[in-house]
């Protein structure tokens, strides 16, 4: 494909260009991938999992990274003071002064990239790039299944709720929450959220009819998030989740007012049907046929 090429060829020229192909990034003596665990961590620290969960990184080689900069007298890592479960990376003194020494040198290297470049030509890069770093970030979005009673599933419902109080002209009350949380939940449903670098960036739930329907309810994706295609992509997991529970036809509904919601749905091959539900929320109404799975 011309895109991917496009990719590959970007990436061989500012891997080399940045000095990602240095074994001591920045000449600082330490690898990419344990500076960028220090840029990471920040001057707070930050949890062993959380910093797991921003950068992708295998709990192994994460563990080799940490012991590398423990040793460097960089870090500690000790347990959390809010669950002994979990441990937290505390960067030293020393350790944030290797943080500032990065910063400039990034900052220095950044702008000797960009010297040759006229004013116009600058800002075509930096709007460039800005893309290209938003929909790189939302393309490896992680979608998982989780307990929809769990505390990150209660607080993406809580931050979808409360953006639809701010939308809707009446406001918004999300109702039961625990019996909503109970819905969406196995055997007969099921939780999705998005991830990106760790963060909470969309949500969506499934739940039981009939035998056969399921309803999608509570997809939310962050606004930070809209116009990267993670509207589609939870809405297409949603729909196979709801195959793999033996359902053969999804419902939803939506407020009116949510436009870009409605042409989402008409995209992606529902068709409107008559009112199903006592939402008093709800304008319009859908449903679609599950395809049957190849065997």
């Amino acid at each position: 494909m011309a895109e991917t090429e496009v990719l590959r060829r970007f990436n061989r020229a500012w891997s080399q260009r940045v000095g990602l192909l240095e074994e001591s990034y920045l000449g600082q003596g330490r690898t990419l991938g344990a500076s960028r665990l220090l840029f990471e961590m920040g001057s707070e620290g930050a949890g062993v999992l959380e910093l797991r969960r921003r950068l992708g990184l295998d709990s192994g080689y994460l563990s080799r990274l940490l012991r590398g900069l423990e040793q460097e007298r960089l870090v500690d890592v000790r347990p959390d003071p809010a669950d002994a479960r979990r441990r937290v990376v505390v960067p030293t003194a020393k350790g944030r002064r290797a943080v500032e020494r990065l910063e400039q040198r990034s900052e220095e290297r950044a702008a000797r990239l960009i010297q040759p470049l006229g004013d116009s030509q600058r800002r075509r890069l930096a709007d460039a790039l800005a893309t290209a770093e938003r929909l790189v970030r939302a393309a490896t979005c992680e979608l998982e299944v989780v307990d929809a009673g769990s505390r990150e599933a209660l607080a993406a419902v809580d931050r979808y709720a409360a953006e639809l109080a701010e939308r809707f002209p009446t406001g918004f009350d999300p109702g039961d929450t625990a019996a909503d949380a109970a819905s969406m939940s196995a055997p007969d449903g099921t939780f999705l959220v998005g991830r990106i670098d760790g963060a909470l960036a969309a949500c969506g739930g499934v739940r039981r009819l009939t035998r056969t329907r399921a309803e999608i309810k509570r997809m939310w994706v962050d606004g930070a998030w809209r116009g990267c295609g993670l509207g589609g992509r939870m809405l297409g997991a949603l729909e196979s989740a709801a195959r793999d529970l033996g359902y053969r036809e999804v419902y939803l509904d939506t407020n009116s007012t949510l436009t870009e919601a409605i042409e989402m749905y008409d995209r992606a091959g529902y068709r409107r049907i008559e009112r199903y539900n006592d939402n008093p929320y709800a304008g319009a109404w859908f449903a679609k046929r599950l395809p049957t799975r190849r065997r």
